[in-house]
């Protein structure tokens, strides 16, 4: 293998592929990055049964070739390198890089022990990638992190026709989002159950490209997969074995009361009061929130803590003209609804203070659901 390829491209094709790289490996082989220069292109490739990167880039290359090299010292090196081209070639069992006055050289790996990547599945449809992104990204904040209970570190993905749906949760808080999409078959309908950080990860790399493509397949427990591809990267992921919980019996068709807040003062309000509940909490921070016709209180601290308070202007609409409520919630979790909201303004809709609230963002006349809702569980306070 001899060839030359672009810096920026190189590093960039090799951080796509070392995202497949496993912490704790099966066997050795797949600590490596797969390197295959062929026709003018180079691929690179990761893979570690349960996730596969590839890429492909424009390379000058003198020989073809394919080689297996140990990929976070791959990734490292790259990253390094100055703003320059970079001359790629194997000498005996060895693989060596230059790039300006820098010289590397890297051992070769066992390449015909290198495991086939799995083809992508069956394409299921297309939609905007930056769209996609922001709408993974709502979603992904809610999804839980305890692998104990792995259905819930996941994202639930419905596909019904040409709408598409995206619904996350840990218990505490759940997150939805439903957005419009290109299927490949108009009456398709389909579910997957995707881990939260891999599809956050992917979206997000995969902006680069005007479209996202997805792919998705079914199979026996455990077995299902689903695939990416935009901007000349694809993926793919082994799909989630559980049962993901009934979501949609938890948001509440009615409010009793609706509170509007500037969502920008609401945030850095929230992150000011919360500094007093990080300090005063027993044993999870807390913030209260009191609503009224004069606007909204934020509260923390106890008696014999640290206190503050903060009063913004909020729109109100309780049980009769100025009815009031106070609820509390734990301040990160309320901060990631209202980052995820994307308005200016942010909604909430309460049914009582014991219940979960939904924030949205700005409500809209000709809207009967909103595209996003970030459901949310309240602290019960002693007393």
């Amino acid at each position: 293998m001899e060839l030359r390829v672009e810096r920026d491209a190189l590093a960039d094709a090799v951080a796509w592929g070392a995202r497949s790289l496993p912490a704790r490996p099966p066997m050795q082989v797949l600590l490596g990055l797969l390197l295959e220069a062929s026709g003018g292109t180079l691929a690179v490739s990761g893979f570690d049964y349960e996730m596969s990167s590839r890429v492909e880039l424009s390379a000058h290359a003198d020989e073809d070739g394919r080689v297996l090299v140990p990929g976070r010292l791959l990734n490292d090196i790259v990253r390094s390198l100055p703003s320059q081209p970079v001359d790629v070639r194997t000498e005996s069992n060895r693989l060596v890089l230059s790039c300006g006055t820098s010289r590397f050289t890297l051992p070769t790996m066992q390449v015909d022990d290198y495991p086939a990547l799995p083809a992508m599945p069956t394409v299921a449809g297309a939609l905007e990638s930056d769209v996609f992104a922001s709408a993974v990204a709502q979603v992904a904040v809610a999804a839980g992190r305890v692998d104990t209970l792995p259905q819930l570190t996941g994202v639930r993905v419905e596909i019904d026709g040409d709408q598409l749906t995206l619904a996350a949760t840990d218990r505490y808080r759940l997150a939805v989002r439903t957005l419009s999409w290109r299927p490949e078959q108009a009456d398709l309908q389909a579910t997957a159950l995707v881990p939260a950080k891999t599809l956050a990860d992917t979206a997000k790399a995969l902006t680069g490209g005007p479209e996202v493509t997805l792919a998705l397949t079914s199979g026996s427990a455990g077995e299902g997969m689903i695939g990416f591809e935009g901007g000349g990267k694809r993926t793919t992921t082994r799909l989630i074995d559980g049962e993901f919980p009934k979501y949609r019996a938890l948001l509440p068709t009615e409010a009793a009361a609706v509170a509007e807040v500037q969502t920008a003062a609401f945030v850095e309000a929230v992150r000011r009061v919360q500094l007093v509940s990080l300090v005063a909490a027993r044993n999870a921070p807390v913030v209260r929130l009191s609503f009224s016709a004069d606007g909204m209180v934020l509260e923390a601290g106890g008696a014999d803590d640290a206190q503050a308070s903060e009063r913004l202007e909020c729109g109100w609409e309780g049980e009769g003209v100025g009815g009031e409520m106070s609820i509390a919630f734990n301040p990160s979790y309320l901060l990631d609804g209202l980052s995820a909201v994307d308005s200016d303004i942010t909604t909430l809709s309460f049914t009582a203070s014991a219940r979960p609230a939904v924030l949205t963002g700005k409500r809209q006349p000709d809207e009967d659901v909103p595209a996003y809702r970030y459901l949310l569980m309240p602290v019960r306070l002693s007393g």
